[in-house]
């Protein structure tokens, strides 16, 4: 890569399915060594699962990766670039070690340094003990982590992620994002796409909000979270029937007067607040001359849900709504502003 270029780099980035626009001049960059959070939201991408226009764009200006140009250095980029699509691009007529030998003799490596690369990534990725299973057998998450291993067969430098952690059970969620740390530590480039705000809190240098094709905002989560601003109080009564009286005695402390947002299922309301802490006195005083008992009350820190939401004016949809890693998430919830 030239010193001093970004690892990956796109400008005006346009792509169209028909008359529905997935791109509209996409402009961003990743440092090398980096990992950057692709965040956009569900409803406008769900018609064209399995497409990745993010990768391999129609474009209007430019796209590079290791400073190569991914038209004009089609042939060359390849041998530099890795990727893990949303489902497991891998055989499952094959055994997961002849999966992994496999793809390290399409990269034309020597047939023992292939075998070996095989057991060390099988190893890795706890698949030792399905090593001579046929990949049909493999559960979905053993077959997500199998897709990974077979993307750092020759250990590319720029490795494209999209929602790799989707369908896994927690456990494997935790094992694959201790592999992506471990990646970025040795160098290794990351441009993730995810729908787990969780995810790309926990992982990504920087992150990128992406609404109806463009960037709408970038920077690190703690950046992203800053722009949202404040403090949410958040309240769960006691009794249903008093949810309402509460919502109306946090209006007032609202940083946006009045905004104020209630889940009657869970009992709950909230509002974005500034000096929160400070509040908390005077908002219990309040609620006890309205007659409103709690079960909980406290404060929290904003979150990529909260900024979502801020940027686009609709929650970021979660991939399954019966995943752990979506309960109680912001998409999932039936909430509504009250005045």
């Amino acid at each position: 890569m030239a010193h001093g270029r970004p690892a990956i780099l796109a400008e005006g980035l346009e792509k169209s399915y028909g008359e529905t626009r997935a791109l509209g001049g996409l402009d961003l960059q990743v440092e090398e060594g980096t990992v950057l959070g692709l965040l956009g939201a569900e409803r406008r991408r769900q018609h064209h699962r399995g497409s990745h226009p993010h990768h391999a764009p129609q474009t209007r200006r430019r796209a590079e990766v290791t400073g190569l140009d991914v038209v004009k250095q089609a042939g060359e980029l390849r041998s530099r670039i890795g990727l893990t699509g949303q489902y497991a691009a891998v055989d499952g007529y094959l055994t997961g070690r002849e999966n992994l030998e496999m793809v390290g003799r399409l990269y034309h490596l020597p047939k023992s340094y292939a075998r070996r690369r095989a057991d060390e990534l099988l190893e890795r990725f706890d698949l030792v003990g399905a090593a001579t299973r046929l990949v049909k057998t493999y559960s979905g998450g053993m077959r997500r982590r199998l897709d990974l291993a077979a993307s750092l067969v020759f250990s590319p430098p720029v490795l494209f992620l999209d929602e790799p952690t989707t369908g896994l059970d927690p456990r494997s969620r935790l094992a694959m994002w201790d592999v992506i740390g471990e990646l970025v530590s040795g160098g290794t480039t990351l441009l993730l796409t995810t729908q787990y705000l969780d995810e790309a809190d926990r992982l990504a240098n920087r992150i990128a909000v992406v609404d109806a094709g463009r960037v709408i905002a970038s920077g690190t989560a703690d950046d992203l979270k800053a722009r949202v601003g404040g403090e949410r109080l958040e309240l769960i009564v006691t009794e249903r029937s008093n949810l309402d009286a509460a919502a109306r005695v946090l209006a007032p402390y609202a940083r946006r007067e009045g905004n104020v947002r209630v889940d009657a299922d869970r009992r709950h309301a909230s509002a974005t607040v500034e000096g929160g802490a400070k509040l908390l006195a005077a908002v219990v005083r309040d609620l006890d001359a309205a007659g409103v008992q709690l079960d909980d009350l406290g404060l929290r820190r904003p979150t990529l849900d909260d900024v979502f939401l801020a940027l686009t004016g609709h929650a970021a949809e979660q991939p399954d709504a019966e995943s752990p890693a979506s309960t109680g998430r912001t998409g999932g919830r039936r909430d509504k502003e009250v005045a």
